[in-house]
């Protein structure tokens, strides 16, 4: 559904590295282009990208948006939040189990350095 994600910073080292710890906990790499500036993805899904905002004005993040991020397992989630936490970000919420329907999950929320909201969610298929 979704080509892109992208969220401004006015702080990009310190967007970048929270990013590379976070994405690298659910087994996603940085594509850098350039100090400022970092994307990520894989072949089948859309990209992440962060940066300073293009019209050099402050950064700021969305009053009740929320980015979901897919983890591969639960174990994923717990290593996103704690790489998070480690590389500047804040608790919005601990992982743990989140009832929302039939299907068991495992989520947690961050916000980044900059102050985006994120989510990561594992959902036991049964697989």
């Amino acid at each position: 559904m979704f080509t892109h994600v992208r969220v401004g910073s006015s702080d990009p080292r310190a967007s970048i590295a929270f990013y590379d710890a976070t994405f690298a906990a659910l087994g996603i790499s940085g594509q850098h282009h350039e100090a400022t500036h970092a994307m990520y993805g894989t072949h089948d899904s859309g990209m992440f990208m962060v940066g300073p905002p293009a019209d050099g004005e402050a950064a700021t993040h969305a009053n009740g948006g929320t980015i979901g991020l897919a983890a591969p397992s639960a174990e994923a989630v717990h290593a996103w939040h704690a790489a998070g936490l480690a590389n500047g970000g804040t608790c919005e919420g601990p992982p743990g189990p989140r009832d929302y329907g039939e299907m068991p999950m495992v989520g947690a929320y961050l916000r980044d350095p900059a102050g985006n909201k994120l989510c990561a969610f594992w959902v036991d298929l049964g697989e």
